[in-house]
């Protein structure tokens, strides 16, 4: 029998997921102990790698925020490889990996980078750190700017245990002795104002020939004891809960998606409680006290050495000004040919490929500001996923609709912690006359497009630009994507369908050349991937390259399975959770994954496939993922000019494949193993070569 048989025919003894799959949530995290490393890493500048520390905690919450909350509300679970067969198991086993993460996590901050920014007069500094001079601002500091904006509770049947926000900054606070009104209350909860800053940065003549900070919870913790005259403060800690942040609304049944998600946007400060975070020196009987009050498993409390949130460390990389601490500045180029031409000509003459943040994103918010003001132009349709609060492609959108073009915008409501923005942008868009649209119920519209319809000699002619990365000003400068601009006919009719599509809720006609999900995407990688494998039975050479964030869809996972059986040599480049074991005898040999941990955050989705010398390269907003494949909007396009076809190659997957100083390669079992320099081979980073070729580092 043919050794993939194990794949397509059920045999006497079926083995479990846990040996075919690698898990979930392990392989999620297994990603944050990469970005750990980065913290950890003597060749990073430190204020980076104290930035790295931060995204780790950046990225724990939305786990907690999002995924673990769905384990723990069991009411929507996916059907991916990754989950085990019980969510108590899967629970289990991403909390025991978490505890490991964060108590490793704050042991680099404690060991290594407040030591190391100490020695380069970055001081953070505690009550016991501080100089009599310094503990006497700090009083000055909490009496005038602190202590007016806080209100203690203490806790009784008038007083009961208050709300609290996600991810806020809380104390609770155990008293003896007897109330002004000779009661026994024991307990009182004190939240840190919102409007303060977390990270207070002292007089330069009070910072030791450097610069000091302390944190807020440093300058309530020293004078807590000002707040109950009269009690005796027998113990208290600092404490932060997490809750579950998933908007839901029924959109079968709601009218209006608009209105009943800013409904739901007031109340995801007080979802379920799903972590509890405290000092580690809080009694057991204060954290105990917590985890009844906010129902929540022993399992998730977090005693921790250091501040409860380390995500507002990163304030002090903005206010420690020591350029040589940092990674050297750079700037993205303009591409030569677009400098000072007729961008529609440009574009008419030959397509435009764009690789951010190597390259600027400007052409493309001029694209559209150029569109808005060309008299010509009769049409403008774009879909937002992401676009930040302050946008000029958004206010070029705008200006359009207010000049009389037909402005279409579909905006993504569901855009997970972009939802009020993009409401906001909504609001503001149909005011100026432009019809916005909010997807298809049920799925988020995730393609990134933008087509301008221009009147040309008597008929329409259509500028399309199709990206793997979300249309944002902020995360454009350091998420890597591609972006292509283009007229060629055969792909920007097609995206004026997949526009018709959205809008008129029809059944979309067939695209050539567009995959478009839900309806082909999964089916056209499946079956581009068997026709690798079909090629390579045929004893011609078979190969795949992927890039993507995530690797979980079991169906694409079997036919990757069944091609390397067949002898199809694959490299997966996975920046994030990957579902696949590879190196398995006689089920993965011939697949090799590896994940790029760097600067800038690997995003782009790239799909080659060498189809026989075609080369077929598709570029996407897709990862592999069911999610993306059946419950989103989502566009994967070709690159059919050839010299931009070579571009993708030699830029977006042979540099990562030759990388050996951010590269991690995964084993069968699950583990990472951090690439390095073999004997005499060169030190190669994908991402250092990419700013040398592309881009203008700034001396």
């Amino acid at each position: 029998m043919h050794k993939k048989a194990v794949l397509d025919v059920v045999p006497a003894h079926v083995p479990p997921k846990s040996a075919i799959y690698l898990n979930r949530e392990l392989s999620q995290l297994a990603f944050n102990r990469r970005v750990l490393a980065q913290a950890e890493n003597l060749h990073v500048p430190l204020l980076e790698r104290l930035k790295y520390l931060c995204i780790v905690s950046n990225n724990l919450d939305e786990l907690f925020e999002v995924r673990i909350a769905s384990l723990l509300a069991n009411n929507h679970m996916e059907i991916e490889p990754a989950e085990v067969p019980s969510i108590s198991a899967a629970l289990n086993i991403a909390a025991t990996e978490c505890h490991r993460l964060v108590e490793h996590q704050y042991r680099v901050l404690n060991e290594s980078i407040l030591p190391q920014l100490a020695k380069e007069g970055i001081y953070l500094l505690r009550d016991q750190d501080r100089s009599d001079e310094q503990r006497a601002w700090v009083k000055q500091y909490f009496d005038r700017e602190v202590r007016p904006l806080l209100t203690p509770i203490g806790l009784d049947p008038a007083h009961p245990f208050p709300q609290v926000v996600n991810k806020s900054l809380n104390f609770i606070v155990e008293l003896s002795g007897k109330d002004a009104f000779g009661r026994g209350t024991g307990i009182a909860i004190l939240k840190a104002p919102r409007v303060l800053p977390r990270v207070i940065q002292l007089p330069p003549e009070l910072s030791k020939n450097g610069v000091a900070f302390c944190l807020l919870s440093s300058v309530i913790h020293a004078h807590i004891n000002d707040l109950f005259p009269g009690r005796e403060v027998m113990s208290y800690s600092q404490f932060r809960v997490t809750r579950n942040s998933d908007l839901w609304v029924d959109e079968e049944e709601v009218k209006n998606l608009r209105q009943a998600l800013q409904g739901e946007l007031q109340s995801r400060n007080f979802g379920v409680a799903v972590r509890l975070e405290v000092a580690k020196n809080c009694p057991q009987q204060l954290s105990d006290f917590l985890l009844q009050q906010f129902s929540i498993d022993k399992s998730r409390l977090y005693a921790v050495d250091g501040p409860v949130n380390l995500v507002r460390l990163s304030e002090i990389i903005d206010h420690a000004s020591k350029p040589e601490l940092r990674f050297p500045p750079y700037s993205p180029t303009y591409p030569p040919r677009l400098a000072n031409v007729d961008l529609f000509a440009a574009i008419r003459k030959q397509d435009v490929l764009l690789h951010h943040p190597y390259q600027s994103f400007q052409p493309v918010l001029e694209f559209v500001r150029e569109a808005a003001l060309d008299p010509d132009v009769v049409a403008i349709k774009q879909t937002i996923y992401r676009t930040g609060m302050n946008s000029d492609l958004m206010e070029s959108l705008i200006l359009a609709a207010q000049r009389g073009k037909e402005v279409t915008v579909i905006v993504e409501l569901m855009a997970r912690f972009d939802e009020e923005a993009n409401i906001n942008w909504a609001d503001r868009l149909e005011r100026a006359g432009a019809q916005v649209v909010y997807g298809v119920v049920g799925l988020k519209t995730h393609a990134k497009l933008a087509l301008v319809i221009r009147r040309e000699e008597g008929t329409f002619r259509y500028y399309a630009h199709l990206g793997t990365g979300n249309y944002h000003p902020s995360t454009t400068k350091f998420y890597t994507d591609f972006g292509l601009m283009t007229a060629n006919p055969a792909i920007s009719t097609e995206v004026n369908e997949v526009f018709i599509h959205l809008t008129s809720l029809t059944k979309p006609k067939t695209l050539h050349h567009l995959w478009l999900a839900p309806f082909a995407l999964q089916k056209e990688f499946i079956r581009a991937i068997r026709n690798e494998a079909k090629i390579a039975k045929a004893g011609r050479p078979g190969r795949i390259i992927a890039k993507m964030n995530a690797l979980l869809d079991e169906s694409v996972i079997r036919a990757l399975y069944a091609a390397s059986a067949d002898g199809v040599k694959i490299d997966l480049i996975v920046r994030g959770a990957c579902a696949l074991r590879p190196g398995v005898p006689g089920l993965s040999e011939n697949i090799r994954v590896r994940s790029i941990v760097g600067r800038f955050l690997e995003h782009s989705r790239i799909y080659y496939f060498r189809n026989d010398l075609a080369h077929d390269v598709y570029l996407s907003s897709a990862d592999w993922m069911n999610r993306n494949l059946f419950r989103r909007i989502e566009v994967a396009f070709p690159v059919l000019d050839p010299a931009l076809k070579k571009r993708v190659i030699n830029e977006g997957l042979n540099p990562y494949l030759k990388d050996n100083v951010n590269a991690w390669e995964l084993d069968s079992d699950g583990n990472y193993h951090k690439r390095k320099p073999r004997g005499k081979l060169a030190a190669f980073g994908a991402q250092q070569y990419l700013m040398q070729i592309l881009g203008t580092p700034v001396e």
